[in-house]
């Protein structure tokens, strides 16, 4: 018993990290007690770092942790690394952060909560316990809760939190309950002991899709999939553009790992082999896959069409995320290893185009105080190096080549025609036609339009501009050279107690 207690603590260091990290990033605010001081942020981008290192030293490990509670396996390790390189990502983007040096006397627990969220999501990403399931998604809510409304002075905020926490609230009341039904339907709480039941005998089925229904919506809460999207614009809009940039990516990546975890382990019957890809071999016999098909296409379509009308451009983007998180969902309607991979490959070239786009939100309304699209008429001429930025950003996040969006819609639709989802792969191409629509407002404003009178050129300190390329060259180069990212994703999908 001591010895698989240590052995699981053993593989629990990348966790262990952050949570050490998060003490001495409070003790450290406690004892430094100056406003803005490097050795705040500087102690938890050493905590992410060293997480990040523990989580690499994972890789090819496929077990169980603390009695089945949670596993480490290469799909796990994947999503972590996303969650991490996210979480390092918006640490440096908050050095530069108007917003969070507007409230520096609290940045402390800024910065503390921000590594206690990215734990919240490492355990999502690895949790195979449906206790343990709802256990992480509460710890990565009630931070975000909080970090949402970090600028608590500022009325959008405080309105963003508030929202936040109630549809927080009902969504994760809703998917308790359908644990619970759950688990009276199978008398098992971790997946692999679901699957089993519901392989091993007859089942209510109208309770089994009422309880699922139920999860799904706490995992559609998390991923802001249609109808549970409703929360995001207004959080996106009030939180801070680090906090808005980071749940838009981290919050989404880990929200997708305990979904597919879940659905590819309790209801596919792993012992079908011969089945036509793009097919289900789904327990109890309802196609799953139909479900994910319809929250696809109503997610893409309502997330596009409503960002057609917006002014606000993280409010656009928010909308802008919604869309693709049914892009992704239509990997999941697939759920072969390809169609998983094809989700993994997205999600990479997810990270650098959209906290690109957000980065350079965050950069122009530090210096205009403005995020509304009309700020930014005759930016590409202000400042060219933003303009260019910008516009490989919304081409890949429109999926054109030569960028990395193109290599991810690629693969995706790929999957989908594989799999004779021929119908799903047209209404995500003419989705992204939709979507090039909003993308080329804002930049038909960057270089069609005349600046505001008085508007002089826009100069951003070294360090900006060097993070700004380390989003961007990815961007362009993973459009031209992506071999090992692909690589990297099918050898990811690997899950622990899956065929």
């Amino acid at each position: 018993m001591v010895e698989q207690i240590l052995h699981s603590l053993s593989q629990f260091l990348p966790e262990a990290a952050l949570a050490v990290a998060f003490c001495l990033t409070i003790l450290v605010s406690l004892i430094v007690r100056k406003q803005g001081h490097v050795a705040i942020p500087v102690s938890a981008l050493l905590g992410v770092g060293v997480s990040l290192f523990f989580v690499l030293e994972q890789s090819g490990v496929s077990q169980p942790i603390f009695s089945g509670m949670m596993v480490v396996d290469p799909f796990s390790v994947f999503f972590k690394t996303v969650i991490a390189c996210s979480s390092i990502l918006i640490i440096l983007f908050s050095l530069f952060s108007a917003e969070v040096r507007s409230a520096a006397r609290y940045r402390g627990e800024y910065y503390s909560l921000l590594l206690a969220l990215t734990l919240g999501m490492y355990l999502m990403a690895g949790a195979a316990n449906l206790l343990m399931m709802i256990l992480a998604l509460e710890l990565a809510s009630l931070t975000s809760y909080v970090l949402a409304g970090y600028t608590k002075d500022a009325g959008d905020s405080s309105e963003a939190s508030l929202k936040y926490i109630i549809y927080g609230a009902l969504s994760s009341g809703l998917m308790l309950y359908g644990v619970s039904i759950l688990y009276g339907l199978t008398g098992a709480t971790d997946i692999y002991g679901v699957n089993k039941a519901l392989s091993g005998g007859e089942v209510n089925e109208i309770a089994l899709l009422v309880a699922s229904i139920l999860i799904i919506a706490g995992f559609g809460y998390k991923i802001s999939a249609v109808p549970f999207h409703f929360w995001t614009p207004d959080v996106y809009e009030g939180a801070p553009v680090t906090i808005t940039a980071f749940l838009s990516v981290a919050s989404k990546a880990a929200g997708f790992a305990m979904m597919i975890r879940f659905f590819k382990v309790s209801f596919i019957d792993s012992s079908v082999l011969d089945l036509p890809e793009g097919m289900w071999a789904s327990l109890q016999g309802f196609e799953w896959n139909n479900l994910f098909a319809v929250l696809s296409v109503l997610t893409m379509t309502l997330g596009n069409l409503v960002a057609v009308w917006q002014n606000n451009l993280k409010r656009l983007l928010a909308y802008s995320s919604i869309a693709h998180a049914g892009y992704m969902l239509m990997g999941v309607v697939v759920l072969s290893d390809k169609g998983i991979a094809a989700v993994l490959i997205y999600f990479v070239v997810y990270l650098f185009m959209n906290l690109g786009a957000f980065l350079v939100v965050m950069m122009v309304a530090n210096k205009t105080g403005s995020e509304d699209i009309d700020s930014y008429k005759g930016l590409g001429y202000r400042s060219p190096l933003i303009g260019v930025a910008m516009v490989v950003f919304f081409i890949s996040l429109t999926g054109l080549p030569p960028t990395a969006g193109f290599i991810g819609k690629l693969y995706l639709f790929v999957a989908l025609l594989d799999a004779r989802w021929i119908w799903l792969a047209i209404v995500g191409a003419l989705n992204s036609v939709v979507s090039l629509y909003y993308y080329i407002r804002v930049l038909r404003n960057m270089f069609l339009r005349d600046p505001e009178k008085d508007s002089g050129p826009l100069k951003f300190s070294v360090p900006q501009v060097a993070l700004l390329l380390v989003l961007l060259l990815p961007t362009l180069l993973l459009g031209l050279y992506f071999a090992p990212l692909v690589d990297w994703a099918n050898a990811s999908v690997l899950m622990f107690g899956v065929r």
